[in-house]
């Protein structure tokens, strides 16, 4: 079949799942028509239209903007179902009950339009009994899409087909949903639970086992099972709380009633009184009355925990911290503590990855697709054969030996050699013809990771380094904790300029941490504070102006490719940058405010000239300067690329990606598009509405404080900021100029890191991370 592009979707079923489907698709840009039963004659589309209500709500949210939520069409299945003759994708999302789905795809048949993909995003029901039934033509058209919850947030994205199913066609729809739904797609076999729910409701089950056996408590089992294996820190019995107490025995008899009774799990399944009790009594997690851990209101919002040998609630008590190399991942190190520490990460360690590894490859072609699996669908930081390469294959499997359990053909093949290797570079995985393959790259990836691998930077320091990336192109890479902006990173930007400025056509901004940068480093500042070395927090804020502005005119297109939080200086350099390819889950914003601060790296200079020339805006110095001054006072940030746009963060001109993995790639694309007749910009000049405005900002200010929505030094910093919108002493027939504002910038910084109150803020967000409401 051609390989047509997915133009329109319809997604089945407006329950959490196909709702959050539905809206992913929509973030994509893509109009999807979402349909679901009649429950009310007086508005027969009320379900759907409840759903989209309701995601246009909720926090985190769905949509990355109120644009997306207005390319969902909703509908019924009794009246609308012929419509998904104009859809290209159909996704199945109803009850996991195989009866519903067969009569669905029934009615679908009679009405979709051949070689349109149906697919079905059930956790539980084997592909071959879902199309039992249907014509040769639907099950070459049939698939499974397997998506994580929520959708919008959860890379993963399980892809199984059947011996029937038409190959060109999977491969199209696991590549729209890489390309423009962001996934990580996963090939998974046709076999209960797939992989990331086999192997994870698995571990679920070997934590709680052990934890009752051992007589352990809910803290302690957790501050094991958590970040010491490098698993989230909600530990095992946080999770069941998160996703819900009462879906753990839908999963348990959904995996008892298909999988061999050989299989391990088998032996493990376990029903508990005290769980059953306590989803009969409301417990079902976060979203009932609580969970394993609850907050009880009539205590005053005591944190508790259920005593599993009781089954009553107690105050929740802090568990013993590990110390040593136990704390810090090593596995060995953690199974070989005395006690029921020790006791309990076996239990759980040896059961699971045993199980992990008689996997393959009966739930994935490789070790490779198992590890995915559990980094993307429950946030592992190692996969389970990652994990064997931390113990030694030879170590698990001779311990397992020694106990007499059986060991999995794979541990036997590895023998003393390691699941995953680099080679030339390269980074490669054990098959099981126990030769070694490279790890593959979906086609048009690029990352830092590997180019690091296999050459060495241009120049570097302790926080920043310059990277070829080939086609004359640079990369800018942050290094430092947390990606903050120092001083070194400062120096580098401008030695990169002159490098890239000889040898080079473009610079690419990037990197690969947790986040692009979380602004400037506030410990070093804090530290200057409290030594009052003045000077030298000058000489930091006038040397961030001149990086930046060089950027800014440097003579090549600069590029910067944010994700994660781009906040406070991290913003600053987008906007200094001559275009930004932004990945979809961008938050970026000038939060120095929050900290007592205002932007001192030519962020409001930026600002002003973005919203001075959007044309939405009326005519005149005040509409532009009102607007930043809304952004900017409260501490705006944007949750979403696209968000971005709407508050001038990001141009409409600006790219996204969706897939984090293509971000490098399209930035680099960017980059070379802009170089032909590349000139850099005009400096902007503005006229500024002066004191007159800066009253104005001020009244504004003291509404949201007689709001409450405002704290006293609130006040102060926002007539700091105002001073600098305004244009200080400016005047309307004045012009202002680029260095007028940033001289306004430097003298707002300065004045406010002298207040106590400023201070005291900084302190606040260093220990706590949230800002303290002075």
């Amino acid at each position: 079949m051609s390989a047509a592009p997915v133009k329109k979707v319809c997604v089945i079923g407006a329950g959490t799942m196909g709702a959050g489907i539905a809206a992913q698709v929509a973030n994509a840009g893509i109009p999807v028509l979402l349909l679901d039963i009649v429950r009310d004659p007086s508005d027969r589309n009320a379900v759907a239209k409840g759903a989209v209500a309701k995601m246009l709500k909720t926090d985190p949210a769905p949509f990355m903007s109120k644009a997306a939520a207005k390319l969902v069409e909703t509908g019924n299945i009794e009246d609308d179902l012929a419509k998904v003759a104009d859809c290209d994708w159909i996704v199945e999302a109803i009850i996991e009950r195989i009866d519903l789905k067969q009569g669905l795809y029934e009615k679908l048949e009679a009405v979709r339009t051949p070689g349109t993909a149906v697919s079905s995003n059930t956790s539980t029901i084997p592909l071959a009994n879902l199309i039992e039934g249907r014509s040769e033509a639907f099950a070459r058209d049939f698939l499974i899409t397997h998506f994580f919850n929520p959708p919008r947030y959860m890379r993963l994205l399980e892809v199984v087909s059947g011996p029937k199913s038409d190959p060109a066609l999977v491969d199209r729809i696991a590549d729209f949903a890489d390309r423009a739904l962001g996934k990580s797609v996963v090939r998974a076999k046709d076999t209960p639970g797939f992989i990331a729910n086999r192997v994870g409701t698995f571990w679920i089950q070997a934590g709680l086992n052990a934890a009752f056996d051992l007589g352990l408590g809910v803290e302690e089992a957790d501050a094991i099972a958590g970040a010491p294996m490098g698993v989230p820190k909600t530990g095992i019995f946080g999770l069941v709380d998160l996703v819900g107490i009462d879906l753990m025995p839908h999963l348990q008899a959904s995996l008892t009633q298909t999988l061999p009774k050989s299989d391990r799990y088998q032996d493990l399944a376990r029903s508990y009184p005290l769980i059953d009790k306590m989803i009969a009594d409301g417990y079902t997690g976060r979203k009932g009355k609580g969970g394993f851990y609850r907050l009880n209101r009539e205590a005053g919002k005591r944190k508790e925990t259920v005593d599993l040998a009781t089954g009553d609630y107690r105050p929740q008590v802090k568990a013993a911290t590990l110390s040593g190399p136990a704390a810090k991942g090593d596995l060995n190190a953690l199974i070989a503590l005395p006690g029921k520490t020790g006791a309990y990460a076996w239990a759980i360690l040896g059961e699971t990855l045993a199980y992990a590894a008689s996997l393959v490859p009966q739930a994935a072609d490789s070790v490779v697709g198992i590890d995915e699996a559990m980094r993307l669908g429950y946030n592992w930081k190692y996969g389970p054969f990652e994990m064997i390469d931390r113990i030694g294959a030879k170590v698990l499997a001779d311990k397992l030996a020694a106990e007499g359990r059986p060991v999995p053909a794979i541990l036997t093949l590895a023998g003393d050699r390691s699941f995953y290797r680099f080679e030339e570079g390269k980074r490669q995985y054990l098959g099981l013809d126990g030769a070694y393959h490279d790890v593959p790259r979906a086609e048009g990836v690029l990352l830092l990771e590997d180019i690091k691998r296999v050459s060495k930077p241009i120049i570097r320091n302790g926080s920043a380094s310059l990277w070829d990336i080939g086609d004359g192109v640079a990369c800018l890479e942050f290094t430092s904790k947390m990606n903050a902006l120092d001083g070194d990173i400062l120096k580098l930007i401008g030695e990169s300029i002159g490098v890239v400025a000889q040898k080079y056509k473009a610079l690419v901004i990037y990197n690969e941490g947790a986040n692009f940068s979380a602004g400037a480093n506030l410990g070093l500042a804090l530290f200057a504070l409290n030594i009052a070395a003045w000077s030298e927090i000058e000489k930091l804020v006038s040397g961030g102006q001149m990086a930046y502005k060089a950027l800014k005119y440097a003579p090549f297109p600069v590029v910067s490719a944010p994700f994660g939080t781009a906040l406070g200086g991290g913003c600053e350099i987008l906007l200094h940058s001559d275009a930004v390819q932004a990945h979809a889950e961008s938050y970026i914003g000038l939060v120095e405010c929050g900290v007592g601060l205002v932007p001192g790296w030519g962020g409001c200079g930026e600002m002003l000239h973005r919203w001075q020339s959007n044309k939405a805006l009326p005519r005149g110095p005040m509409p532009a300067v009102a607007k930043v001054f809304e952004i900017v006072s409260t501490a705006t940030f944007s949750k979403s690329a696209a968000e971005a746009k709407d508050y001038g963060f990001l141009r409409a001109s600006d790219g996204v990606t969706m897939n984090r993995d293509r971000l490098l790639a399209d930035a680099k694309a960017k980059a070379l598009s802009l170089v032909d007749g590349y000139t850099p910009p005009a400096p902007a000049t503005f006229r500024l509405p002066g004191a007159s405005g800066r009253v104005a900002m001020k009244l504004a200010a003291e509404s949201f404080h007689k709001q409450g929505k405002a704290t006293d030094y609130d006040l102060v910093v926002s007539d700091t900021l105002a001073e600098v919108l305004s244009g200080g002493d400016a005047d309307l027939v004045d012009i202002v100029t680029e260095q007028d504002l940033m001289a306004l910038e430097r003298k707002g910084f300065m004045t406010r890191v002298h207040d106590p109150r400023t201070i005291a803020r900084v302190e606040q967000m260093l220990l706590t991370g949230k800002p303290l409401r002075n």
